[in-house]
């Protein structure tokens, strides 16, 4: 089974959004192992964008995800970080997909309501920056076997 770190941003917790972006990795199936709400410091965001230091958005992108509390998140499943990344839609939500959480739910580029994982080693990564060992939870789904 393959992980993969998730965060509702601020803005989305702002609007009210948390349930409804649980609600649709849930119904996908994946199982949820580690969640907490968080108010992410500088020193930390900068190193979660640390591959944007240097670009021009670099600097708002440390000032939004530090604007208000997050919700990082630690899901687990078969082909979880493909699968989360195509439910997510388009880092644009102008050009994201209806049906898709930044199609339905993103105001902005820069007010898209969630980030998701782009990869293995991004996942473990993040994973690691937002969650101790300790804070991630092992346990049987039992409707795994429905759904794998």
């Amino acid at each position: 089974m393959e992980r993969t770190f998730v965060m509702v941003k601020p803005d989305a917790v702002q609007r009210g959004l948390i349930g409804e972006i649980i609600k649709r990795l849930e119904i996908k199936g994946f199982k949820l192992l580690g969640l907490k709400m968080i108010r992410i410091n500088e020193e930390l965001a900068r190193r979660h964008y640390a591959e944007h230091e240097g670009k021009p958005f670099f600097e708002e992108l440390v000032s939004f995800i530090t604007s208000g509390p997050a919700v990082a998140m630690v899901w687990e499943g078969n082909n979880v970080i493909a699968s989360v990344r195509s439910l997510m839609g388009d880092t644009d939500p102008v050009k994201a997909a209806p049906g898709t959480i930044r199609g339905d739910l993103g105001a902005s580029m820069s007010r898209n309501v969630i980030h998701g994982s782009d990869g293995p080693e991004a996942a473990e990564r993040e994973i690691n920056l937002f969650f101790k060992e300790t804070e991630i939870l092992e346990y049987e789904k039992t409707l795994n076997s429905w759904i794998f």
